[in-house]
């Protein structure tokens, strides 16, 4: 299990658990639940990095997203 942290650089934080095998699509769907932001609209960074829906969250490092 892991516990990742997205920041959108206004002032929330949201703080996700999802297990290695999920792909960037799923943790993007439980972060919009906890937002209420639409899901198709997030895009997740890692400074100049944006992940695609189809990678899978053990194939790339993720400690800290931003998302927008």
């Amino acid at each position: 299990m892991l516990e990742v942290t997205c920041n959108d650089r206004l002032g929330k934080k949201v703080r996700v658990k999802c297990n290695p095998d999920d792909t960037i699509g799923d943790l993007k769907k439980l972060i919009a639940a906890q937002t209420g932001t639409r899901w198709e609209k997030i895009v997740l960074k890692k400074w100049y990095t944006i992940f695609k829906d189809h990678i899978k969250l053990q194939d790339c490092i993720l400690f800290y997203l931003w998302y927008f």
